[in-house]
């Protein structure tokens, strides 16, 4: 769905500067956050399950490292040597 918002320009300036630093669009940290900060609501409400279970799967920081250290493998091996060079 698209969506309108007016958002600050200082505040903007950060949200894209992260995104792009974490290797995301703009699209892709938004929606990110959003889901973040419904799900950080909803753990206020007790689920029922072990204490430990709350955190699994939801690790989003690990996430976001793990997409920047695979982009720039990519990057890495994008690069041709000269020695391998044909």
């Amino acid at each position: 769905m698209k969506t309108t918002l007016e958002i600050p320009d200082a505040l903007f300036r950060r949200v894209k500067s992260k995104a792009a630093e974490q290797g995301q669009s703009l699209k892709e940290f938004v929606g990110e956050a959003l889901v973040e900060k419904l799900a950080s609501k909803s753990r206020a409400v007790p689920s029922g399950d072990p204490g430990w279970m709350q955190g699994f799967g939801q690790l989003p920081r690990l996430r976001r490292d793990t997409h920047r250290i695979e982009k720039r493998i990519r990057e890495a091996f994008e690069v041709i040597e000269p020695e391998d060079r044909s």
